[in-house]
């Protein structure tokens, strides 16, 4: 059975869905800590740059396709063009593997909600705190369950009912929340030299590193090359303007993620130092942040606060992926959502398992190396997402005519004022970039090179 496809119900529907999945884990968890560890204000500066650049064309290039083909990505690339029908396997298998260990994350993050919601946030501050919860069994499997089984929840609704429902509650919240936080932050007495060390750009400090961990965070942050963003275009009505809700969705992605780096960059200097933000590392939200709490006034009122924000960011990005998935599969498979989405949820159980026990009775295995989460995390966001970004650019830059994209974009009339840099970025600048991120993430990875 094949059911009549699913739309946004207009604008701001789009808008909302498609922010709530660009912000999530990538803004609130990996940009503090990647702008804490790569010099804080020119981190913020490259990143900026490269989002309203690099990041801006290929958003608006994944959205154009989706809405252009009306179909998800595992047909779209070979309906643009048959030589690039490879692409709709790798875009279904980015997201299949990515959300299990994201989920698994995600109950992490319930766990840490209900920990400082309860009063208990002194507990949490413990060193080993951390690594006792996820070594455990039962604990992390059950939160892994949970936020599985909420996210599933929201994606069986549908498209207008479930996803776009949601996001138009939770975005709103999610923004006040974080605003509340940074605000609070900002307040304690000595955040100004942390916040100065976050805003401003030390060139000094610019890397080579600097660059390609920003580069790589524009993945994390707009949901590009995982077939969420072709999946949301498809379901974009022809009369949207493309152009300025793809503005729109930069604009709340890039206010999320600079006051997600105000909530948690001052904090942290304020307690450790520029040494403990060059330390903390993936930890700092799990293992540092709690301690700063714990040293705060009302330190459990604003952990809790801070973990319901991750919370509600975790599970939009989370709905998203499924979502994408379960596209790929009624346009594949001729499945119904529900059926769809039953599917989903088993294989999504079934891949997270390793990663939810990769800390405790199955850390003595490895894949290459790495436990679990890390080795599926490496093989979908250093692999397959570049070669998936890379492959995209090529379709639309060299293997059609770019002009039929831009169409789309204008089909309304619309004004396209950043047409030239889109250009550029598509068929130039953003293969070549991606290229080197893919050989340099590789090389680091397995030693080659010092990262």
């Amino acid at each position: 059975m094949n059911e009549k496809r699913s739309s946004f119900s207009g604008n701001i529907g789009f808008i909302l869905a498609a922010a709530g999945s660009a912000v999530g884990l990538g803004n609130l968890w990996r940009f503090p800590y990647l702008a804490a560890q790569y010099g804080g204000g020119i981190f913020l500066f490259v990143y900026l740059v490269l989002l309203f650049t690099f990041g801006f064309s290929l958003l608006i290039l994944e959205i154009a396709i989706g809405r252009k083909t009306k179909v998800s990505s595992i047909n779209a690339y070979g309906k643009l063009n048959k030589k690039f029908g490879w692409m709709g396997i790798l875009s279904l298998l980015i997201p299949v593997l990515i959300l299990p260990y994201y989920s698994v994350i995600g109950g992490w993050v319930i766990k840490y909600m209900t920990v400082f919601l309860t009063g208990q946030g002194k507990a949490a501050a413990d060193s080993n705190y951390f690594g006792g919860f996820i070594g455990q069994t039962a604990s992390p499997l059950f939160m892994f369950f949970l936020f599985v089984t909420l996210t599933t929840v929201v994606v069986g609704f549908g498209v207008e009912k479930g996803v776009e429902r949601v996001s138009k509650f939770m975005m709103p919240v999610l923004i006040l929340l974080t605003i509340g936080i940074a605000i609070f932050v900002a307040t304690i007495p000595g955040a100004g030299e942390g916040i100065k060390y976050y805003l401003l750009p030390d060139f000094s400090k610019f890397s080579f590193k600097t660059l390609c961990a920003a580069m790589g965070q524009l993945f994390y942050s707009l949901s590009i090359a995982m077939g969420i963003m072709v999946a949301y275009g498809s379901y974009v009505k022809d009369d949207i303007d493309m152009n300025k809700s793809v503005t729109n969705i930069e604009i709340f992605d890039t206010l999320v993620a600079v006051l997600s780096g105000m909530m948690i960059v001052p904090a942290v200097y304020i307690f450790s130092g520029e040494e403990g933000l060059a330390t903390g590392g993936a930890g700092l939200m799990f293992k540092t942040l709690p301690k700063v709490f714990d040293a705060m006034p009302m330190g459990n009122f604003i952990g809790g606060a801070f973990f319901v924000l991750v919370f509600l960011a975790a599970l939009t990005s989370s709905i998203s992926l499924m979502e994408a998935v379960v596209s790929m599969f009624m346009d594949k498979f001729k499945l119904t959502r529900i059926k769809a989405v039953l599917v989903i949820y088993v294989i999504v159980l079934a891949l997270g398992v390793p990663s939810a026990l990769g800390y405790g009775i199955w850390s003595h295995i490895t894949v290459l190396g790495m436990d679990f989460l890390t080795f599926f995390d490496y093989i979908s966001n250093s692999v397959m997402m570049p070669i998936l970004a890379i492959g995209t650019c090529l379709l639309a830059g060299w293997f059609m005519n770019l002009k039929d994209i831009e169409d789309e974009i204008t089909k309304n009339g619309e004004e396209f004022k950043r047409c030239g840099i889109f250009r550029v970025m598509i068929k130039y600048i953003a293969p070549v970039f991606l290229v080197i991120i893919l050989v340099f993430y590789t090389l680091a990875q397995f030693g080659f090179i010092s990262y």
